[in-house]
């Protein structure tokens, strides 16, 4: 391959034919290779599946959300994969809305995406995906009678939304490279739906949403720097959606609906975001009045309104904030949270005309937690926490935060969890976990699987590197295009760390990500080999020159806004210089373990393949190299929570052999 006049060599090319007989042979092999390795292992994997399970409450109920009368809810029952979704009238009898288990009989995946009653509840549109492409089918089912339409539309992103009238939703479709790019109106039983939106720039996606207040639909366009919203009164569905504020570079927006206003966070004259109310009849700048202004070090992550609050979800310093505004006096609070290291966000709030908030909150040590917050008198009410069966006892473990120094002097954070008792003298095994892209924010939430190897000595830690959102919108921009550097030697500044302050040492320590964050794995793996001991690298995006070489392939373009476009020299001259697959080198590696989908849409399977062939050719030292690849799923893993919990074992159960 030339481009700019760099000639390059790809020896597994070939790889990425899966017509090939001899792909899913190459891949089969890989398989079998990886379970002999790991066969010693089995009755540990065997011991930490029963362990994982044991702590789930299998039989298990969640809190029923307020839609007008009804409550919906789901639950799951023991030894069965998937939730059944369920409501009830008041205090009347369960209905029984969709059986996921029934739905997912005879395929080996499944994965519910809309699930959107009517506006009158009489109605359910329903979508599913049986291979992990994220090609999802839309149904539509009669709660009535029980009965299936005759509707059925394939090809569909995740989201639809129904207009007032019970007999019309839209949806949006997907074009060749998987990118939702169309917006179509559907009528029950109508055979042909006429086209209401298609967004010619392959950089932005659509998705569909409803204000709370139920008045109008929106048609999200999103690229990674730019937006741009539609809106319709859901009571006009064969109107024309308008726009709400014109695209403008670099400029990202949304909406919320109250009254004769539209309530926009923007990051229009605040790198952070500001929250302004905008007229609904005249939307025009000089028409805006501000509400909240942007603030040095906070950015503003959401806004929701209700009838009287507005409530926004904002991050300072690395932990979210959820904090509320009374329409009514301007009087402004935010939720108070008790530990130094948490997460906290909105939950499910149907309603719109309630005093009510609904949020979740977990930490690393903290089961996740559903609570009922009074707007007005500030009192919060648990309703549920996460069961974790078998006796866990939050006080046993302790959580911190710490900063390690990156090369350019930021501060980066690290938060840790341990079972109290811990000896900081380098002997104990650490599983550091980080991802650093697309500011996605890694926060500190609980995981019950997570207590096997705390359990076990082990040290977890989240590394909030740049490129992620978790310090804001300028923690992002500083780990993207000409910066991705600063993901990998920032996460590689806080190993080093970890180590200095003795709680691992590079023979102990293990590291993990996933997609974006196996690129990240990958990348610090060919700069600091000698750092780590085991690594996990999930459906890693590693061969990502060639990726975005390739526009034909999902996501490629809407891309360029976070690495870059290597059409361009500068792009592909500084991208060729970190790509995973275009840098491993003659040297030791230490242990990897990597996982791949054949039907994922986002990484294709033939990243991790190609890198771990290309490995297997040069690399040096006996570091044990596994690949494992499912062949009935994507981007996602198993679908079914106990064929989850095994694909878990069979990692934490590589990290024990290599670490301990």
């Amino acid at each position: 391959m030339t481009v700019h006049g760099d000639t390059r060599i790809d020896n597994y090319f070939w790889l990425r034919d899966r017509k090939d007989p001899d792909t899913i042979r190459y891949l089969e092999a890989e398989n079998t290779y990886t379970k002999e390795k790991l066969q010693h292992t089995e009755a540990l994997q065997a011991a930490l599946y029963s362990e994982m399970l044991g702590r789930i409450q299998q039989t298990d109920l969640s809190v029923p959300v307020k839609r007008d009368e009804y409550f919906y809810y789901t639950r799951t029952e023991e030894g069965k994969q998937y939730a059944i979704h369920c409501r009830k009238k008041g205090s009347g009898p369960e209905e029984i809305l969709l059986d996921c288990n029934q739905l997912a009989e005879g395929h080996k995946y499944f994965r519910l995406g809309a699930f959107i009653a009517s506006p009158n509840h009489r109605l359910l549109a329903y979508s599913v995906d049986f291979e992990g492409d994220e090609k999802y089918t839309v149904r539509v089912k009669n709660l009535d009678t029980v009965e299936l339409l005759a509707d059925e539309i394939p090809n569909t992103s995740y989201t639809l939304e129904w207009a007032a009238d019970n007999a019309t939703f839209f949806y949006t479709t997907l074009d060749e490279a998987l990118r939702p790019y169309k917006v179509f109106r559907h009528a029950l039983g109508a055979k042909e739906d006429p086209l209401i939106y298609h967004e010619a720039d392959e950089r932005f996606t659509l998705d569909l949403s409803s204000t709370r207040s139920r008045a109008y639909i929106f048609i999200n366009i999103n690229s990674s720097l730019t937006s741009e919203v539609r809106y319709l009164r859901k009571d006009e569905p064969t109107g024309e959606f308008r726009i709400l504020l014109p695209r403008v570079y670099e400029t990202e927006y949304d909406a919320t609906h109250h009254g004769d206003s539209f309530f926009i966070r923007t990051n229009d004259g605040a790198k952070g975001f500001r929250v302004v109310e905008a007229p609904i009849a005249n939307r025009a700048k000089a028409n805006w009045r501000e509400i909240i202004p942007g603030r040095e070090g906070i950015t503003i992550e959401s806004v929701t309104a209700f009838q009287d609050y507005l409530v926004t979800e904002e991050r300072h310093r690395g932990l979210t904030h959820i904090c509320i505004r009374d329409m009514r006096t301007s009087a402004q609070h935010s939720i108070e949270f008790p530990e130094p290291v948490y997460t906290a966000e909105l939950g499910a709030n149907a309603e719109f005309c309630t005093k009510l908030l609904r949020f979740h909150y977990s930490s690393l040590v903290t089961p996740a937690s559903v609570y009922d917050y009074n707007m007005e008198t500030r009192e919060r009410e648990l309703k549920k926490q996460q069961a974790v069966l078998g006796g866990y006892d939050p006080q046993l473990y302790q959580s911190e935060r710490i900063y390690a120094a990156a090369p350019d002097g930021v501060e980066v954070p690290i938060s840790l969890v341990y079972k109290k008792g811990f000896m900081r003298d380098g002997r104990a095994p650490m599983l550091l976990y980080g991802y650093g892209s697309y500011g996605i924010s890694i926060d500190p939430s609980f995981s019950s699987d997570r207590l096997s190897l705390l359990d076990r000595g082990f040290v977890y830690a989240i590394a909030h590197i740049r490129g992620g959102m978790d310090l804001g919108k300028p923690w992002h921009e500083t780990g993207r295009l000409f910066k991705k550097k600063n993901t990998f030697t920032d996460f590689i500044a806080c190993a080093e760390k970890l180590i200095a302050e003795k709680y691992t040492s590079p023979d102990r320590l293990g590291i993990m990500g996933r997609s974006a964050g196996g690129l990240l794995m990958a990348g610090v793996v060919n700069l600091r080999p000698d750092l780590f001991a085991a690594v996990v690298a999930g459906v890693p995006f590693v061969d990502s020159l060639n990726t975005a070489l390739d526009a034909s392939l999902p996501l490629t373009v809407g891309e360029y806004e976070e690495f870059g476009d290597p059409r361009q020299k500068e792009f592909y001259d500084y991208m060729k210089s970190y790509a995973p697959y275009e840098n491993v080198t003659s040297q030791a590696y230490p242990a990897i373990f990597v996982t791949a989908g054949l039907n994922d849409p986002r990484v294709s399977y033939w990243e991790p393949a190609k890198w771990v062939a290309k490995l297997r050719a040069v690399k040096t030292g006996d570091g044990l190299l596994l690949l494992r690849t499912n062949l009935g799923s994507g981007h996602f893993g198993a679908s079914g929570r106990y064929e989850y919990l095994k694909e878990t074992a069979i990692e934490y159960a590589f990290l024990l052999d290599v670490l301990c």
